[in-house]
């Protein structure tokens, strides 16, 4: 996923993939956190958004599902592990 880099308050990047509708975010902390079911518009939105971090805050932060995304996710790895539990 190409992430967009972006300061806004706590905000570092932000990326989002169609195909599957996630919103990835990237804190200053160094956390990415994926949001699930995120439509084009709140990602049109935020993306070119003003104030990104507030934007964020109110509209996505608390709407939408999130979980914390891997550092292999980021660098477009699999888990090795993967593999062996792959039902093809």
């Amino acid at each position: 996923m190409e992430m967009k880099p972006i300061h806004s308050g706590r905000l570092r990047a932000v990326g989002y993939d169609r195909r599957t509708r996630t919103l990835r975010v990237e804190l200053d902390d160094g956390t990415l956190l994926d949001h699930a079911a995120v439509g084009e518009e709140a990602w049109r939105r935020l993306a070119e958004s003003a104030s990104a971090w507030s934007y964020y805050r109110d509209n996505i932060e608390e709407e939408f599902t999130a979980r914390r995304a891997s550092a292999a996710a980021e660098q477009g790895g699999e888990n090795p592990l993967d593999a062996l539990f792959r039902k093809d």
